[in-house]
């Protein structure tokens, strides 16, 4: 069983830094991708930030300067360290890992999500 555990959420001004982790744990052989995504009251879940096994990073415009995505592989864990933060950046925040699972007879690959952290920005 597979889980992802986020942690770091919480109330913060306009303007204010917060820091986001994501832990990993289970049976699996290999993490692939990683990545924060949000979700605001009544939209849709976006994209903010994904980063590949190599440490290569990719950001949603609306995020791109200002928030940093990072992993840990010999921890399992991603971060998204949040700069200068908006009130529109009010949302929860999931995390989610592409992963290969150790199955009963071969691996395969799957997508887990965490349980969500809310992050809430006043202006």
């Amino acid at each position: 069983q597979v889980q992802l555990v986020e942690s770091g959420g919480g109330s913060v001004q306009a303007g204010g830094s917060l820091r986001l982790s994501c832990a990993a744990s289970g049976s699996f052989n290999k993490i692939n991708v990683m990545g924060w995504y949000r979700q605001a009251p009544g939209q849709q879940r976006e994209l903010v930030a994904t980063i590949t096994s190599s440490d290569s990073p990719l950001y949603a415009d609306s995020v791109k300067g200002r928030f940093t995505i990072s992993r840990d592989n010999a921890k399992n864990t991603v971060y998204l360290q949040m700069n200068s933060l908006k009130f529109e950046d009010t949302a929860v925040y999931y995390c989610n890992a592409d992963m290969v699972v150790r199955g009963i007879l071969v691996p395969y690959e799957a997508r887990y999500w965490g349980q969500g952290t809310q992050v809430t920005v006043s202006s």
